[in-house]
């Protein structure tokens, strides 16, 4: 099998619905994978270094869980990333340096066509087939992962926003899906 078809989901902020998207997308592309992408730095909780998510994990190498019993967690992005019918989750760990290679071995381990990443960094070190970028409609700001980022964006797409817009977005995706295919055959 060639690459799978590569299409992102970034966002302006945090909490600006990136997950929500990815798994509306994944329902309607049932047998496709995701993959999370985390950054961290170790400490990145500020106050309470034993409170962070994800500071006990960096290493020198990027960390890449994979499967359900790596990275299923009931209410976390990769839990509802399998409860939307993901086939496979791939959960990447990295600091700022580790993103590219973390990510190109994440993406090593799918195999279907398909994968949704979620995440602004990656795409600076990967072709990503068609990248959304989430925002809100009532916030403004930008964060810097995003700024690096938004020039790669196929499309920006406002969260919360009317159900045809959605399904529109769906629609496009799917002209990238059909697209990917006919080139793989040619």
């Amino acid at each position: 099998m060639n690459r799978p078809l590569v299409i992102g989901i970034g966002g302006y902020t945090s909490d600006v619905g990136k997950t929500t998207l990815l798994c509306e997308l994944l329902e309607a592309f049932p047998g496709w994978e995701a993959i999370k992408t985390t950054r961290g730095h170790y400490r990145s909780c500020g106050k309470d270094p034993h409170a962070c998510c994800v500071s006990h994990l960096l290493s020198t190498e990027p960390l890449v869980r994979s499967g359900r019993e790596a990275t299923y967690a009931l209410g976390k992005d990769t839990g509802r990333y399998w409860d939307a019918g993901a086939a496979n989750v791939h959960w990447l760990i990295a600091t700022d340096d580790q993103i590219g290679p973390g990510i190109r071995e994440a993406l090593s381990r799918v195999k279907t066509d398909g994968v949704f990443v979620e995440g602004n960094s990656f795409a600076q070190f990967v072709e990503v087939d068609f990248f959304v970028m989430v925002r809100r409609d009532d916030e403004a700001k930008i964060k810097k992962s995003a700024k690096g980022v938004l020039d790669r964006a196929d499309v920006i797409y406002v969260s919360g926003a009317a159900e045809r817009s959605l399904a529109e977005l769906i629609e496009r995706v799917r002209c990238v899906v059909r697209e990917g295919a006919s080139s793989a055959g040619a």
